[in-house]
């Protein structure tokens, strides 16, 4: 995958290049950069790029703390609730 394919607008290099930057700050810029990669690119796909590119070197970034907890697998949420409407007195 290209670099540039995997950080659209640059916001994850930036973010490696923002002397005493915080992993908050790191979050923040980590959900911006989901929202700007296209449909069809693997968000996980693109991280692990990003951090073999940017992060290899920089384990003990935010940044590389940051993108590795994003290439984790999502938990797949659980169904919740039952009948809507339905009162506890049984109306």
């Amino acid at each position: 995958m290209e670099l540039s394919e995997a950080d659209p607008k640059g916001l994850v290099r930036e973010s490696y290049a923002i002397e005493g930057i915080t992993a908050p700050e790191c979050r923040s810029i980590f959900l911006d950069w989901a929202l700007s990669i296209g449909p069809a690119t693997d968000p996980a796909e693109a991280a692990r790029a990003l951090l073999a590119h940017y992060g290899m070197n920089r384990m003990d970034h935010p940044m590389s703390t940051v993108l590795t907890q994003g290439m984790a697998p999502r938990a797949t949420p659980a169904r919740r609730g039952g009948r809507m409407g339905r009162l506890a007195d049984g109306r």
